[in-house]
């Protein structure tokens, strides 16, 4: 009989596995800025030729590790090909997983397996573990891969204690890729862009146009930059001004104190999708439904039931 496993949630998963190496064991392999870049699909090895995976898509896989295992880098193996589009840095898939223990062989925690119930991860780096974004990516919708991830790309020095999981311990992944989930994009915004205008300092003064706001996601891109691109995940340095539609006034805004610094996740959808994609240096103006912004209800946010626009200057992206 098959011991009982301590089950991820979703929000466990979402701590647990985030970018929490610690410091690492060798020096890092992961570039600065944006590490969208020139990135290589993780390739096999003899890590991964030592896990033994049966079962069917979509099941609890049998997995035998032959343990311990070593490694340097996370080697990745197909088990199952999958069709269509494969997965790329900055996707955000869903898939269910297996997580092993590679120095003891011993099975940590998984996914109940249950589509409706799926976990979901951002494939940036400094989002989760660089070895799991590693293992998923490049993967296709259907596919079964195996990632064995050195502790340096993903635990550490700290460990995984819940989940029996030492400092230094290498660890195995064994990923279905159930979907790769259709990021929002905002339209491309050409009527009625409202006008902009900066005083000396370089505060903005933004005058929307008459007649009633646009109902859908629209950005243009005022100034192209030349910098990194931002990828959804990343941690973005920003100016902004936010104004609302329905009262044309500025609501918030950074210009005249200091720039602000957000991960595209940790901002209102609109906002984040309208940076995703933008390279650093780049001046934006996105207009925001309210279902994309702070929702429908006014009683619920101060904001709510508003389209609000916004004005970007991209400034930097993960530190650089």
């Amino acid at each position: 009989m098959r011991r009982a496993l301590p089950v991820l949630t979703v929000a466990a998963l979402a701590v647990a596995l985030t970018g929490c190496a610690g410091e690492p064991e060798a020096p890092s392999s992961e570039p600065s800025g944006s590490a969208a870049g020139e990135r290589v699909c993780a390739s096999a090895g003899e890590g991964t030729d030592k896990v033994d995976v049966t079962g069917e898509f979509g099941s609890v896989p049998t997995v035998t590790v032959d343990a311990p295992l070593e490694v340097t880098e996370t080697q990745r193996r197909v088990l199952i090909e999958g069709e269509g589009a494969p997965a790329a840095y900055g996707d955000t898939v869903r898939v269910d997983f297996t997580l092993y223990n590679g120095t003891t062989g011993e099975v940590a925690t998984q996914t109940d397996y249950d589509a409706a119930t799926a976990a979901e991860f951002l494939l940036n780096e400094a989002a989760f573990i660089p070895g799991l974004v590693k293992t998923i990516e490049c993967s296709k919708p259907g596919a079964r891969v195996v990632g064995v991830v050195p502790s340096s790309q993903a635990f550490g020095e700290n460990g995984l204690a819940d989940f029996n999981i030492s400092a230094g311990d290498t660890v195995v992944f064994v990923v279905d890729v159930l979907e790769i989930v259709p990021p929002l994009t905002p339209a491309a915004w050409t009527d009625g862009v409202p006008q902009v205008e900066r005083d000396g300092d370089g505060v903005p003064t933004v005058t929307l146009p008459g007649g009633d706001a646009p109902t859908e996601l629209l950005e243009a891109v005022l100034e192209e930059g030349d910098g990194e691109t931002v990828v959804a995940g990343d941690s973005v340095t920003l100016d902004y001004q936010g104004t609302s539609w329905e009262t044309g006034e500025v609501f918030d805004q950074s210009f005249g104190r200091s720039p602000a610094t957000f991960a595209t996740t940790q901002v209102v959808e609109g906002f984040g999708a309208a940076l995703v994609g933008q390279k650093v240096g780049s001046t934006v103006i996105v207009v925001i439904p309210p279902e994309l912004a702070y929702g429908t209800d006014p009683q619920a946010h101060q904001l709510g039931g508003q389209t609000l626009v916004f004005l970007i200057d991209i400034l930097g992206v993960n530190g650089s």
